[in-house]
């Protein structure tokens, strides 16, 4: 179940009963400025399950909060705050999600606009080996054609053979 951490959004739990949202808010709010506080409630008891979900705008705001507020202490309980996992598509009786389908289409555009960036980076990247690797095999074949050039001067005169190879032992 490897699913993508959301970085700005933290997950806070050990919540004790009198804690709410506005509680869970002002406990949060010194470390940037908050989207959005969620405390899912049972729905037998109508209270909320002992966590909640702090959406911060900025991510570092959200790094910072976890880094001061896991394990610090709220009405006696001790938290634990950890990035939060992206919220599961709920069936339940109507058959479809928690949120409307609008709701991610900033985060839907900003990923094409990566996942097209890494295409294009990618397709750049494949070109320059093949470049490189063209350049190569002809280097090669010239080296190639080099030696079989010296190797044909060679044969003809002795002399320049023997200097040929003190040339290449020196090298």
């Amino acid at each position: 179940m490897n699913q993508p951490v959301q970085k700005n959004t933290l997950y806070v739990g050990g919540l004790a009963e009198e804690v709410d949202e506005k509680i869970l808010h002002a406990a949060f709010v010194p470390f940037g400025e908050i989207k959005d506080v969620k405390t899912p409630l049972d729905q037998a008891t109508q209270k909320h399950r002992s966590f909640g979900f702090v959406t911060f705008l900025e991510r570092e705001d959200a790094a910072a909060a976890m880094d001061n507020m896991d394990g610090a202490e709220l009405f006696g309980r001790v938290l634990t705050v950890n990035y939060a996992f992206p919220e599961r598509i709920k069936g339940g009786e109507q058959g479809w999600a928690a949120q409307p389908i609008w709701a991610d289409a900033d985060t839907w555009f900003e990923r094409q606009q990566q996942e097209e960036e890494m295409q294009r980076l990618q397709a750049e990247q494949r070109a320059a080996m093949q470049a490189a690797e063209k350049l190569h095999r002809e280097k090669l074949a010239a080296e190639k054609e080099g030696e079989k050039e010296e190797e044909t001067d060679t044969n003809a005169d002795p002399m320049a053979a023997a200097e040929a190879q003190a040339l290449k032992q020196s090298s």
